[in-house]
Formats: structure tokens, sequence, C-alpha cells
């Protein structure tokens, strides 16, 4: 299916209810999704603290599900196991939205304000959180050591997150099936599987 961008989102009301549509189709997936090796290892290195946060493009909360704490974690495109006002930013459960549309075949107004609730995710055309993608930065450029893990590194601005931190003067490694375009920048690159890569390095520190 074509994404629907952000601004058609907001112009169109069929095209809301076709985004809502899509997303509860999605249910069964997600309640099936559970943390894997790769999830469990990085949650390990945050408790042992020897990773001070994880910056992530998930949008899945299974880095919440592995046991990682809120304050831990920065989801640069949001998350979709709940949804916000796109007016005043109120976090609103997805339940409550899930039986109105069913009901009605339309997404309930903001109970505060009115305005359109919409899955707490970033779509194309929409602006990036700028807290988020601010503490990104920060954890960036005062680390020792950035871990990229399953990421092709092409698509900005989380991509130039790594750069940023090999200019402040911070080691890169990164983990990828496949080569991105930061590879000379790493001071080791491993194309291999995150979960079992990850796990067998925990596991030996």
């Amino acid at each position: 299916m074509a994404p629907i961008g952000f601004a058609e989102f907001i112009a169109s009301a069929a095209m809301r209810r076709e985004a809502w549509r899509r997303r509860f189709a999605m249910d069964a997936m997600f309640a099936e999704a559970r943390p894997n090796l790769g999830h469990q290892a990085v949650a390990t290195l945050v408790h042992q603290g020897r990773a001070s946060c994880v910056i992530t493009q998930n949008i899945d909360n299974l880095h919440q599900d592995s046991g990682l704490a809120a304050d831990r974690l920065v989801e640069l495109h949001g998350n979709t196991s709940y949804a916000k006002c796109l007016n005043c930013n109120l976090r609103v459960e997805l339940e409550p939205i899930r039986g109105y549309f069913f009901a009605h075949g339309q997404v309930p107004d903001c109970p505060d304000c009115g305005g359109i609730l919409k899955t707490a995710t970033i779509s194309f055309g929409q602006a990036m959180p700028e807290r988020e993608l601010a503490r990104a930065q920060a954890a960036a450029t005062s680390c020792d050591l950035f871990l990229v893990l399953g990421s092709s590194l092409v698509v900005y601005p989380a991509a130039d997150l790594p750069g940023l931190a090999v200019r402040h003067g911070a080691e890169l490694v990164i983990v990828n099936r496949e080569p991105t375009p930061l590879d000379g920048l790493a001071v080791l690159v491993l194309h291999a599987a995150i979960g079992d890569t990850l796990d067998g390095a925990v596991r030996a520190l």
C-alpha cells in the first residue's frame, strides 16, 4: 500500500479513516511481536551501565517490552502503540479509539481539545519531534562509542547521528547485514545478524 503522507492525513477525513483502518488491521501482527535477542542484549547493556541510552527508528514498542526504561530511549520516529492529538499533544490509548472506530467508522476527536488524533508515529512529510532529536544529538555528541545496529543509515536526520558522534571524538561500530554509507568511518563493521552477534558479545563481557 502506498504510504499516506502527513499532508494527506491532515487534509482528508477519508485518508484519516484509511490510515486508522490500516493500523487496526495490523493489530494481530503487533500483538504477536516479542523482543528478540537483539532487544534483550541492548537492554542488558543499558542495565549494566555500559550504554547510556538507545536511539531508535523503530515504532513497535519492543524496546520497552524488553525492559528498557522510557528515559533511556529516544524514539525518533515515534511509537505506534498509542495515539497523540496533533493540536494539544494529549496521549490517548488505542483501545477506546479502536472501539469508537469500529462502532462509527471513524476516529473520535481529541477528548480535551477536539483536535485530530493520529498514531504517535512520524509520517512522510511530518516534522521530526524536536525534543527527541535534540536528545539524540546530545547523546551523540557526548558518547565515546556509537553502536549502530541494523540501520541502513540512509534515512535522515537519524543517519547523520553516527557521523556527528565521530566528529565529536567517538568511535563508531556498525552491525548490519549489508554495507552502509558510513562503513568507512567505523573502527569495526560486522555484516551479521544483530541478535546472535550482540547476544554473544554481551555474554562474553
